[in-house]
């Protein structure tokens, strides 16, 4: 079932996160995920449903209002602090949870977004014991469970739940919206600071783009004709766009740190290490750094599958569009040189043109991803 198909049947109150299977799960895969996320994540919440139309089985996972308070502080989310303790972002701590903003209100203490956070947190980080299997996937001892299961396609998919009581309030007051400010704090609350901060910096870049716009078109206006009067007119436009520029980057470094001291993210610290592709395969191996069991695949391989496969498919690919579009191109002047056609007729090679080239995305997606897969092992 596609995203939308089962956003429509799930209460957003009942789940954060939806994880579905493909039709042919067996039973032993269901019991043996869900026992192992009962027993290793027990502040998640999990319920097994069943869509009888298409028989894929779902997992409906949430957590109690103190199970994520415990994983804020888990993971150091950072919230506001009320006033009277100094107010500004910090860290969340138990200890101190008297000192936040909206504490006591369990319905708006956590954005939708944050709670998926700390959710897909503690699935992520749901970890393999030491000889660990699953039918033909034996897991590392420390290797996440969901993201092997996911890559592995036992788990078809894991993604959030749209709160549709947040979203039609967005349509409103963003999308609908005409010649009014973006509401970026809701963006933030609701997307993260990732997506409001994108559409910070889109929203600004549009805004400096009509400096240039007025101003050139002010020169167009009152340009002659005569070469001279030209050339002195793009020198002029020239040495503006250089100062416009410059002062554009100066003003978005300065606005970009104000959207990040207010959303909580300017003294961030860098994240820590991440886990290795869940893609990834190789040989196992103990790694001399840490000591512990790893998979390894030699970089003369990857190399190899990099000069043999990767390059010589990808000019394969390069050339088969060249000459496509040189075929088109001579039968569109072949086309044009016969009077006696329709003028509908006329058309066709470049709806042709226009056919190919789709299929060929689809097709070129699929070697792209094999590509990428493969040269990461």
């Amino acid at each position: 079932m596609s995203h939308k198909a089962w956003m429509k049947t799930v209460p957003t109150e009942n789940c954060d996160v939806l994880m579905t299977f493909p039709d042919t799960t067996d039973d032993h895969t269901l019991l043996w995920l869900l026992n192992h996320i009962r027993l290793g994540i027990p502040e998640l919440i999990v319920q097994v449903r069943h869509h009888k139309h298409t028989r894929v089985y779902a997992f409906f996972v949430t957590a109690t209002y103190e199970s994520l308070l415990r994983g804020a502080d888990e993971i150091g989310l950072r919230k506001p602090v009320k006033a009277e303790f100094g107010g500004g972002m910090r860290s969340f701590s138990c200890e101190e949870d008297y000192i936040y903003e909206n504490i006591e209100n369990e319905l708006y203490f956590f954005t939708s977004q944050e709670r998926q956070n700390i959710i897909r947190y503690w699935l992520e980080n749901l970890r393999a014991k030491q000889g660990e299997s699953l039918h033909n996937i034996h897991f590392l001892e420390g290797q996440p469970i969901i993201p092997e299961l996911a890559a592995r396609g036992v788990i078809q998919q894991v993604f959030p739940l749209h709160e549709q009581r947040i979203l039609k309030r967005l349509m409103k007051s963003w999308v609908q919206a005409v010649c009014e400010a973006q509401p970026l704090d809701e963006i933030c609350d609701y997307f993260g600071v990732k997506i409001a901060m994108y559409f910070a910096w889109l929203g600004f870049y549009t805004s400096a783009m009509v400096y240039p716009a007025v101003f050139g078109s002010i020169l167009y206006t009152f340009t002659e004709s005569d070469q001279t009067s030209q050339d002195i007119c793009c020198v002029v436009f020239a040495i503006f766009n250089v100062i416009w520029a410059t002062l554009f980057l100066e003003e978005w470094k300065r606005r970009g740190a104000e959207f990040a001291y207010k959303w909580g993210t300017l003294d961030t610290p860098a994240e820590s290490i991440e886990e290795p592709r869940p893609q990834f395969r190789g040989i196992k191996r103990i790694s001399p750094v840490t000591s512990t069991e790893e998979f390894y695949y030699p970089p003369w391989k990857r190399l190899l599958f990099q000069c043999l496969v990767s390059l010589p498919v990808c000019l394969a690919c390069l050339l088969f569009v060249f000459l496509l579009m040189l075929g088109c191109f001579q039968l569109q002047e072949f086309v044009l040189s016969i009077q006696e056609l329709p003028r509908i007729i006329r058309f066709l090679p470049k709806i042709v043109l226009a056919i190919i080239v789709s299929a060929c995305d689809e097709v070129y997606k699929k070697i792209a991803y094999w590509l990428n897969d493969m040269g990461a092992w």
